[in-house]
């Protein structure tokens, strides 16, 4: 997977811009994503992922994570049916993007009691996971999200404290 991370901040320390790459990655090895997929992270403050959180889900005020699932281009596949699955990915590799309010990060980290870095990564594998198609609106999906979130976490060794 073709990871890019941005830190609109400037303050984002490097260990965590790099915890938040292996993760993913590990992430996507988790739950078999093509290796030709590409998504972006962008670390931000809180006023501006309130601008995001209005813009894109109409609620004016900041949050921790906003996944933005891309939806792939209108094209018709009819006339590639024999084609394999590898190029068919190729053909549309973007996945979507990920915000992360840093400092609701922190705030988060205390309120729950554990470290900022489980708390990003936390963030990230959840905005990850809405990105690839999985939503927690009804308690089946919300289960199988959270259980799965869980498993790659605990896998990677990322466990609460």
């Amino acid at each position: 997977m073709d990871l890019t991370i941005i830190d609109e901040t400037k303050k984002v320390d490097q260990a965590i811009i790099e915890q938040t790459e292996k993760l993913l990655k590990f992430a996507a090895t988790f739950i078999k994503l093509p290796e030709s997929k590409e998504m972006n992270v962008t670390f931000v403050d809180n006023a501006r992922i309130q601008e995001i959180n209005k813009e894109y889900r109409g609620k004016d005020m900041p949050t921790d994570v906003v996944s933005l699932e891309y939806e792939p281009m209108d094209i018709s596949f009819d006339d590639f049916e024999d084609m394999p699955t590898e190029l068919m990915d190729e053909l549309d590799p973007f996945i979507g993007e990920i915000f992360i309010s840093t400092q609701q990060a922190k705030e988060q980290a205390q309120d729950y009691g554990h470290s900022y870095e489980r708390e990003i990564g936390f963030l990230s594998v959840h905005g990850f996971l809405h990105i690839n198609g999985y939503d927690h609106m009804n308690p089946t999906d919300e289960k199988e999200m959270f259980d799965l979130q869980d498993d790659i976490l605990n896998a990677y060794g990322l466990t609460r404290k």
